[in-house]
């Protein structure tokens, strides 16, 4: 990677990594990783080791402040799974402020519900695979 004057890296290089799993915020990660509901479960084993389309994804994966349940870095695609907690109006506009903070960062985000997971898997990964870049 290019590097600034004196060796070092750009601040846009610098500033964005030091938004990327916080220290702060390693153990609430581990901890939603260790209590993950049945969807995220069932979508983490078909998208991890790289199984769709080669993308590597992580999970429970921290940008500033907030926690996306999965990411892609190399598409900047963040997964959410929504569960009933979701349809209340405050956690709604919790979702809506986090949504627009992700997004100001050039991220993509997309929604699925429990049911979708639960019910049409297939269909899911389907939806992720057409918000991945022609290679």
């Amino acid at each position: 990677m290019p590097e600034g004057r004196g060796g070092q890296k750009p601040k846009t290089q610098t500033m964005n990594k030091n938004i990327h799993n916080r220290k702060y915020l390693e153990n609430f990660r581990k901890e939603l990783r260790n209590n993950a509901t049945i969807s995220e479960k069932r979508l983490w084993k078909a998208l991890q080791k790289s199984q769709l389309e080669g993308r590597k994804f992580r999970r429970q994966h921290s940008i500033g402040n907030y926690i996306a349940d999965f990411y892609c870095p190399s598409e900047r695609l963040i997964i959410e799974i929504d569960g009933a907690v979701h349809n209340n109006t405050i956690n709604q506009d919790h979702d809506f402020k986090r949504t627009l903070y992700l997004e100001s960062l050039n991220n993509k985000i997309i929604r699925f519900t429990n049911d979708e997971i639960k019910n049409s898997l297939e269909l899911v990964l389907e939806r992720i695979k057409i918000e991945f870049v022609e290679r």
